[in-house]
């Protein structure tokens, strides 16, 4: 058995929440917390935006959205869905027909802004069309795009405006009997979106879908978006996650599970635990995780890797993961295996023996058990 499991005093107590299915993904319920991104593709380059899909479901996304700005990019997506590895959420905005070409095309799940989607009747027949074609649906709230009437009664963006945007879309879906739906309330400011989340998961048992949106560069939005989703995660409020990132799509997966990883949420690939490194390195450490990272990219299994640059921490640490190397003397450190003292190894060579330890761990680990990887 890997040594990532969850000790009793980490664990979180997620909130109860109904289940819905996005195409043969179950999102909500005891279902593990979904990733998911969205493509920056021009949609009608279908080639490229398959591509795209692809490399963020190799990554690991169990969900990708894709932009439906026009009539073209809706039936696009007909093809993009057949060569889809992933269940396709049509992002839709101002024109309520390409939600329903978009179901016609076969997308998993539609995603509505009820800021400006257009009054009840629209949303009616939005709803006749996911009723139709098997479609799930998300309410989007943004803080940047809230209906008039809302801004009129509160000024400004709010969490009880947001909160109160959500409950009337859920109300007119609740009316024409669709139950298929996932709700989220998100704005760049992590204050205004924890609080709404927070209102909002105490109203309602639909799955929720957290994101800080517009959050920023690669650096300084996998911060706030590790400090705004990770409290909510921590509350146990989510079901499902999207952290976005201006940057490649592939990174915002990487990040999300990073963020998963970190609360014992999700277990994919290796979590490497490493020092910042200082005058008592016996190797380079911050070369050796870089390299380490590239190479072990490709590694699902869920496992633990201690690369620590001396013996001050690096024994301690790696009594806890599954491969561990302390740097030590002489140019030579120790491996460690499943928590135990196992052999020396010199630093020359170091990086490619790792790389071989942890290749054949993982293969023994899912021998035990092929599951493993959510």
């Amino acid at each position: 058995m890997s040594l990532h499991a969850i000790r009793p005093w980490r664990q979180i107590d997620r909130r109860t929440s109904r289940q819905i299915m996005v195409g043969n993904v179950p999102v909500g319920g005891d279902a593990p917390i979904t990733v998911q991104t969205m493509t920056n593709t021009i949609t009608t380059d279908i080639k490229a935006t398959i591509e795209q899909v692809q490399a963020c479901a190799e990554a690991g996304a169990d969900i990708v959205r894709v932009s439906a700005p026009d009539e073209a990019s809706a039936k696009a997506l007909k093809e993009i869905v057949a060569e889809s590895p992933v269940p396709i959420v049509a992002d839709i905005h101002f024109h309520y027909k390409r939600a329903i070409e978009a179901a016609e095309a076969g997308a998993s799940c539609l995603r509505i802004n009820p800021g400006n989607i257009g009054d009840a009747s629209r949303v009616r027949e939005v709803i006749k069309a996911a009723k139709d074609h098997g479609c799930s649906i998300r309410i989007g709230v943004n803080a940047g795009s809230l209906e008039k009437h809302l801004l009129d009664k509160y000024a400004e963006p709010c969490p009880e405006a947001m909160i109160e945007s959500g409950l009337d879309h859920i109300r007119i879906l609740e009316d024409n009997d669709f139950r298929e739906y996932k709700i989220s309330c998100k704005a760049s400011d992590v204050f205004l979106a924890a609080a709404a989340y927070q209102g909002l998961a105490e109203a309602t048992d639909a799955p929720i879908h957290l994101g800080i949106t517009e959050a920023g560069g690669l650096v300084s939005g996998t911060i706030k978006s590790a400090i705004g989703l990770g409290n909510l995660l921590w509350m146990g409020i989510g079901d499902t996650i999207r952290v976005s990132l201006s940057a490649d799509p592939v990174e915002e997966v990487k990040v999300g599970y990073e963020i998963l990883k970190s609360l014992g949420l999700r277990h994919r690939g290796i979590n490497i635990i490493s020092c910042p490194s200082c005058a008592r390195q016996g190797f380079d450490v911050i070369a050796t995780v870089a390299e380490l990272e590239k190479r072990l990219e490709h590694i699902k299994t869920p496992m633990s890797l201690s690369i620590i640059g001396c013996v001050v921490n690096g024994p301690g640490e790696a009594l806890m993961t599954d491969v561990g190397f302390t740097g030590g003397g002489a140019g030579s450190g120790m491996i460690y295996m499943a928590g135990k003292q196992d052999h020396k190894q010199s630093n020359e060579g170091m990086v490619d023996h790792i790389v071989s330890l942890v290749e054949k761990r993982a293969a023994e680990l899912d021998a035990q058990d092929p599951l493993a990887a959510e």
